[in-house]
C-alpha cells in the first residue's frame, strides 16, 4: 500500500482504489472539507503526476472524462485550491510523492485501465441529503426532489413565484457557473416541460451566485443531481453508484492471455519496482513501515 500524509490531506492507494481525505488545516478549501473523503476506483483514473517546486510540490490525479459527476459539473472551472484531486506536498516528501505516482502508474499499466472517456459515472457523487444556501437562495436535494427557497437578495418577480420543488425525473440537465469578476454565476436546473431562457436573476429554477464564499459548494449540488440523471454519454437511465452497478457500460479491460499472469514484461517491471523500493529505503526516503507496506503490495502482484 502507498500512502502520503500531508497537512493538505492524505492519499492512500491499496492497488484498487485511491482514498483522498482532505486536511483540516485552516488553509484547506471549504469545498474540499465539505466533500470529505473520496474513494476513487482505479478504473476511473486516467493519469497521475507530481509537479516539484522549490518550497512544495503538487500531486495531481487526472480522472477519465465523464467518470466523476463533480468534474462533469465543474467543467474545468474549479480553482486549484478547491480541486479535490490536487495535493500540496512538502519538499521533503517529494520522494514519497514520486513513489505514490509510480505505484498508481504501474497499477494502471498492469490492469490495462483505458484513459479514454467513461460511459457512466464511476464515482457516486456527494453524500445526500445536501443543502446549500448562498447567492439569492437555498437549494436542497434529497435524491428525489430539488427544493429552492429564496432570500432577501432575490428579485421580487422571482420571489413572488414562491418556493420551487422539482422532481428529479423532470430535470433534463444542470448548469453550474461560478462568479467571475463582476459577472455573477448561477446554478440552473433545466427542466423538461418548462425550459426557460430567462437570466438566472429572474429564473425560478435557478440560484444566482453573487461571489460569496459558499458559491463553490453549489457545484456539489450540481454533481449530486448529475449523478442521478442520465449520463451525457447517452445512457438511457440514471447510473447507480459503482458499488451497486451490475455491469459497466464501458468495455471491460481485456484479461491477460493464458492461465498465467502477470506476463513476463509485467514480471520484469515488478522486479524493477522492488529494486527501486530498496534504493529508496536505503536512501532514507521511505521509512521502514512505508518500505514494508510497499514491498508487500508489489509481492502480491507476482
Amino acid at each position: 500500500m502507498a500512502e502520503i500524509l500531508q497537512k493538505d490531506g492524505t492519499w492512500t492507494f491499496d492497488g484498487d482504489t485511491i482514498r483522498i481525505v482532505p486536511g483540516r488545516e485552516r488553509g484547506v478549501h471549504l469545498l474540499r472539507q465539505t466533500l470529505g473523503e473520496l474513494v476513487v476506483p482505479l478504473r476511473a483514473v486516467a493519469g497521475i503526476s507530481y509537479e516539484p517546486g522549490r518550497r512544495h510540490g503538487r500531486l495531481r490525479l487526472r480522472l477519465r472524462d465523464g467518470a466523476d459527476p463533480l468534474l462533469q459539473a465543474a467543467r474545468g472551472r474549479l480553482p486549484d485550491a478547491a480541486d479535490p484531486y490536487r495535493l500540496t506536498v512538502e519538499s521533503d516528501r517529494a520522494g514519497v510523492a514520486e513513489y505514490f505516482v509510480d505505484e498508481v502508474r504501474n497499477a494502471l499499466l498492469l490492469e490495462q485501465v483505458p484513459d479514454g472517456p467513461a460511459g457512466r459515472y464511476l464515482l457516486p457523487g456527494p453524500t445526500l441529503p445536501l443543502s446549500v444556501g448562498t447567492g439569492d437562495g437555498t437549494v436542497t436535494f434529497d435524491g428525489e426532489r430539488i427544493h429552492l427557497e429564496w432570500n432577501w437578495l432575490t428579485e421580487e418577480g422571482k420571489k413572488s413565484a414562491g418556493p420551487q420543488s422539482l422532481a428529479l425525473a423532470d430535470v433534463r440537465s444542470v448548469e453550474w457557473l461560478p462568479s467571475a469578476g463582476l459577472k455573477n454565476g448561477h446554478l440552473r436546473f433545466v427542466v423538461l416541460k418548462e425550459p426557460t431562457k430567462a437570466p438566472p436573476k429572474h429564473d425560478p429554477h435557478a440560484i444566482e451566485l453573487l461571489g460569496f464564499k459558499k458559491d463553490l459548494l453549489m457545484a456539489m449540488v450540481a454533481a449530486a443531481v448529475l449523478a442521478r440523471i442520465p449520463h451525457p454519454a447517452g445512457a438511457g437511465a440514471p447510473t447507480a453508484p459503482p458499488s451497486l452497478a451490475k455491469a459497466p457500460a464501458a468495455p471491460a479491460a481485456p484479461a491477460p492471455a493464458g492461465p498465467e499472469a502477470p506476463a513476463d514484461s509485467d514480471h520484469d517491471a515488478l522486479l524493477r519496482r522492488l529494486r527501486e523500493l530498496g534504493e529508496l529505503h536505503q536512501a532514507g526516503i521511505l521509512t521502514e513501515a512505508e518500505f514494508t507496506a510497499a514491498k508487500q503490495s508489489v509481492l502480491k502482484r507476482f
